[in-house]
C-alpha cells in the first residue's frame, strides 16, 4: 500500500497541484482545506494517515493548534508549510514537534526530499518514485536520465531534462510558468519566463518533427506548459 500523506493547506489550487506531484510520486494522497476537517480525516479515514503536510493559515485555527492536537493524539511526521519565514516561529513550531518548516515558495523536488527525510527519520526508507514515461515515439525514462525518439537517444543538457522531466511527472496536466520556474530554475526566477520559452523553444527542436506544431511539448496560453498524456511503456 502507498503511504498515505494528509495535505492540510486552504488554498485549494496549490492544494491540487501538490496532491498531484504527490500522487505522481507515488504516495496516496488526502487533501483538507481546514483544521476541524483534517481533525476528522486523522480519526476516522479507513486509510490511516503516515505524514501529515501541514499549512499554518488555516480558515478556522493556526496550524499550530493542529501541529499539538496532532502530537498528543498521534506519533508521525508532521511537514509545516508556510509562508512566514521569521526564525522565531519556525523554531517554537520545532521545539513544539514539527519534523520540518519549509518556506513557501518552495519547489516540488525540495518538498519531496523533505519528506523523505522526516519519514526516514521515524524508520521509514522511501526512495524517490523510478518513473518512467512513453508519448507516442518520446520515451523518457527519469531514473536513467535519458530520452528517446524513435528508439534513438536525444541528447538534453541538464536544464532541458530538468525541465522535461517536472513536465513528465505530471504529464498530461498544465504545469504553470511559475511552478515550472521555480521547480527548474528557483525561487529567484520565478519572474523570468524567458528562460522558460527560450528552453521550451530548444525542447521543441530536439523533440518534435515540427517545433512550431507541436505534438507532445503543449502550451496553455497564459498559462503554462504540459506534456501530453502520458502511458506506461509496454
Amino acid at each position: 500500500m502507498s503511504m498515505h500523506v494528509l495535505l492540510v493547506e486552504d488554498d485549494r489550487a496549490l492544494r491540487q497541484t501538490l496532491q498531484s506531484a504527490l500522487e505522481t510520486e507515488g504516495y496516496a494522497v488526502t487533501g483538507s482545506g481546514s483544521c476541524a476537517d483534517a481533525m476528522a480525516l486523522l480519526t476516522h479515514h479507513p486509510q490511516p494517515v503516515d505524514l501529515v503536510v501541514l499549512d499554518l493559515g488555516l480558515p478556522d485555527a493556526d496550524g499550530g493548534d493542529l501541529l499539538a492536537w496532532v502530537r498528543q493524539h498521534r506519533s508521525l511526521p508532521v511537514l509545516v508549510i508556510s509562508a512566514r519565514p521569521d526564525d522565531v516561529g519556525k523554531v517554537r513550531l520545532l521545539d513544539a514537534g514539527a519534523d520540518d518548516y519549509l518556506v513557501k515558495p518552495f519547489s516540488i523536488q525540495e518538498l519531496l526530499a523533505r519528506i523523505r527525510v522526516s519519514l526516514r527519520h521515524r524508520g521509514v526508507a522511501v526512495q524517490a518514485t523510478v518513473l518512467s514515461y512513453q508519448v507516442g515515439a518520446l520515451q523518457i525514462d527519469l531514473a536513467r536520465h535519458q530520452v528517446l525518439l524513435r528508439g534513438q537517444g536525444v541528447r538534453l543538457t541538464p536544464t532541458e531534462f530538468k525541465l522535461l522531466a517536472r513536465l513528465a511527472r505530471q504529464a498530461g496536466q498544465v504545469v504553470t510558468h511559475r511552478q515550472l520556474l521555480l521547480d527548474v530554475w528557483g525561487a529567484e526566477h520565478v519572474d523570468q519566463v524567458h528562460y522558460l520559452r527560450l528552453y521550451m523553444g530548444q525542447l521543441r527542436a530536439k523533440l518534435e518533427a515540427v517545433a512550431a506544431e507541436p505534438q507532445w511539448l503543449l502550451t496553455e496560453p497564459g498559462v503554462g506548459y504540459k506534456l501530453a498524456e502520458a502511458l506506461p511503456p509496454a
